[in-house]
């Protein structure tokens, strides 16, 4: 091997390295963890579980005002599960796609609402999970594994007949569009948080005191449709997997 060839090996092996500013990396054994993913991730997770618990311990007949809004909550993520996978099988499925919801809406929002600058790690800084490709890649493969799990439970092995349906030469394009429903996902959600946080960084780097405001305000919008769009899609792509052959 030449000297020429050694050196294109190790230039790709630098390029491969590259990474949008510095992370905190934990060493768990052979494991190496994401830092800022983990603790975020995890104060959105107990933050959700407070909420949940709070508002669910002490139901009443008559609901208070908090109750309501939980209830309001609870039948919002209903609706979603309902008019995707359909009425008569969309119960089983309300928890996946509600969890879904909640975890995205509420590590977008915590990306977009908390000052996490104000906290200094030995490296990078604290930021929405969903911002990180891997959180959104992971999300994106659990909404892969629960529509194909959906497929087979209800049809079987006859549930890969779908691949050859109409016609046998799609085999490779039904295959192919396995493989684009979780990139779509995954990068959609990681694009449009990096985006919407790259931009309120700039521009309250420029204008500090009142232009980030709006910009911000917009990012929460945007932040909501993008956990709305990706639990609608996972809903579609199961309740899709739940019609399968069968009902031909």
């Amino acid at each position: 091997m030449s000297n020429k060839d050694i050196n294109f090996i190790l230039s790709s092996i630098e390029i491969a390295s590259v990474e949008v500013g510095k992370h905190l990396y934990w060493q768990l054994g052979n494991y190496t963890i994401h830092g800022q993913v983990f603790i975020v991730s995890w104060l959105v997770i107990a933050a959700l579980l407070i909420i949940s618990i709070l508002g669910t311990r002490n139901l009443k007949r008559i609901p208070n005002k908090f109750q309501n809004f939980m209830e309001f909550i609870l039948e919002f993520l209903q609706d979603i599960a309902k008019n995707q996978i359909g009425e008569y099988e969309y119960r089983i499925w309300v928890p996946y796609i509600a969890t879904i919801f909640l975890f995205i809406l509420g590590s977008n929002w915590a990306g977009a609402l908390i000052p996490w600058k104000l906290i200094v790690l030995p490296e990078g800084e604290l930021a929405a999970p969903t911002n990180d490709i891997n959180t959104t890649v992971a999300l994106s493969l659990l909404t892969s594994i629960s529509y194909f799990y959906a497929g087979l439970t209800k049809n079987g092995i006859g549930y890969f007949l779908r691949y050859i349906e109409p016609t046998p030469i799609l085999l490779p394009i039904n295959i192919l569009e396995d493989f684009t429903k979780p990139l779509s996902l995954s990068f959609r959600l990681f694009g449009n948080i990096l985006a919407d946080e790259l931009v309120v960084s700039v521009f309250t780097l420029l204008v500090p005191i009142l232009i980030p405001l709006p910009v911000m305000i917009l990012g929460l919008f945007a932040s909501s449709i993008q956990a709305l769009i990706f639990s609608t899609l996972s809903a579609a792509y199961i309740g899709e997997a739940l019609e399968g052959h069968g009902d031909h």
